[in-house]
């Protein structure tokens, strides 16, 4: 087996393999294995490095771990992470015990050779090649938040909850299930209940993020955090949260008049741009919330503490769900990937709206697992059967789930206008929906300080 010593030994190789087919270097039959093949494949076609369950990096002496990643292309013209970059498997018995920079993540994955690859719809992976060769380290402000990242999922093994990991409890550094099924499980120390198998990951945002920033270009984006020593003693969650609470109080006017806004003029969003004025941001677009794919969603409660507004998604395809489990289905990847940031807003007892503060949040893993999946699946079924409308006191309705029917979700239509519509299974037309989260689940997954009496 060659040997690598460094780095540059290591790099220089790579870098021969740019452009060549994968076909062209697969001496040993290893494309047609299956997932993880295309990895596999330049490990041992390309650097004669073995396959192995060996916890420390694919190159031992130069202390650097091989990751291949494919990407494709958004309608923009921008490349995109196609799936979230996997590493190491999470062992609940013996993780819990070990500090960040001893844990199975770190001593992996701590320098990388990123080695991407186009995937391209329609076209046999014999086709593909390398289009870069990079090695990668961790930017300093990034390693603090995957620090803390790692310590929320550590945590929930500690509490002997490792059954509800979730991405969407961290930022840059998740967990993914991992296994040929949902019924890949593994012990716990805490817990007789077994936990999903998990693997740690880096989330298709940050790795989009990272393409885009460091392999492929160099977008420059704001920063919340200019200095990583600002999260010496907080985490960057914490931080986001202290920079809103000073203005908590403050009336939409009054922030307008802090942050030289025109309070006459219309403007779309306005108390998110408010918001992000505050984090000291001129646009929406924060490099730690892209990396992390955190979406700012604004709320806004009655003086009575009520929330008149649902909350409404992306319209989804109905081919699409039809052909999907839950497993695999777009809804149950969004709801356990995604961390949200909730600007809360509240009116006082003059109809005044005034700043709560804010709170990350993502949906808690019962929610998730049993009544949105509830939501999905009838969704799915009436899709299936060929979703139509009834007359029922003289409204048009469907059986697609309702607000009344579940206490997390429900789905309505999303369209622009009655022709906005999307071909069902059975080839006939239908209004185009969306999930929606219910207002009154909304209102309970708030924390309670934004509740209280004015």
């Amino acid at each position: 087996m060659q040997q690598y010593a460094t780095k540059k030994d290591i790099l220089e190789r790579a870098q021969e393999l740019i452009g060549i087919p994968f076909k062209n270097i697969d001496t040993k039959g290893i494309l047609a294995s299956g997932k993880g093949a295309i990895g596999n494949l330049i490990q041992e076609c390309w650097f004669g490095i073995p396959v192995n369950s060996d916890p420390r990096p694919d190159f031992v002496e130069a202390d650097v771990e091989l990751k291949a990643h494919p990407f494709r292309y958004n309608r923009n013209g921008q490349v995109v992470a196609k799936e979230r970059l996997v590493c190491d498997i999470i062992n609940y018995m013996e993780e819990y015990n070990k500090t960040f920079e001893t844990s199975a993540f770190y001593l992996k994955c701590h320098d990388m050779l990123l080695l991407p690859y186009e995937d391209k719809i329609n076209i046999s992976k014999e086709y593909f090649s390398i289009a870069k060769a990079v090695l990668f380290s961790f930017p300093e402000e990034d390693l603090a938040i995957i620090r803390d990242d790692w310590g929320k999922i550590i945590s929930k093994i500690k509490s002997g909850i490792a059954e509800q990991i979730s991405e969407g409890d961290t930022l840059y550094l998740g967990a993914c299930t991992k296994g040929a099924n949902s019924s890949s499980l593994r012990k716990q120390p805490f817990s007789y209940v077994l936990a999903k198998q998990r693997a740690y990951c880096l989330k298709t945002s940050y790795m989009t993020y990272i393409l885009q920033n460091y392999i492929f270009g160099n977008i420059k984006n704001e920063k919340i955090v200019s200095d990583v020593s600002m999260l010496k003693d907080k985490t960057f969650e914490e931080y986001v949260v202290e920079k809103i609470d000073k203005y908590k109080n403050y009336s939409i006017d009054e922030l307008c008049d802090c942050f030289k806004i025109d309070k006459k003029k219309p403007i779309k969003n306005k108390e998110s741009l408010l918001a992000f004025n505050i984090l000291g941001l001129k646009s929406n677009k924060a490099e730690e919330f892209i990396k992390a794919g955190i979406n700012v969603k604004t709320i806004r409660l009655n003086a009575n503490n009520t929330i008149t507004e649902s909350m409404s998604f992306r319209t989804f395809k109905f081919k699409e769900i039809a052909n999907q489990t839950w497993e695999d289905s777009d809804l149950q990847n969004y709801f356990s990937e995604t961390r949200f940031l909730f600007i809360v807003y509240k009116q006082d007892g003059n109809g005044i709206l005034r700043l709560k503060g804010c709170q990350f949040w993502n949906m808690p893993y019962n929610d998730l697992e049993i009544e949105m999946k509830k939501v999905w699946e009838i969704t799915k079924k009436v899709i299936l059967e060929g979703a139509s409308f009834r007359k029922v006191d003289n409204k048009n309705t469907s059986d697609l789930p309702k607000l009344r029917d579940n206490k997390v979700g429900h789905v309505r239509p999303h369209a622009r206008n009655s022709n906005d519509v999307d071909e069902l299974p059975n080839g006939k037309m239908f209004p185009k929906q969306c999930f929606w989260l219910n207002n009154y689940y909304i209102l309970s997954q708030l924390n309670s300080t934004f509740k209280d009496k004015e």
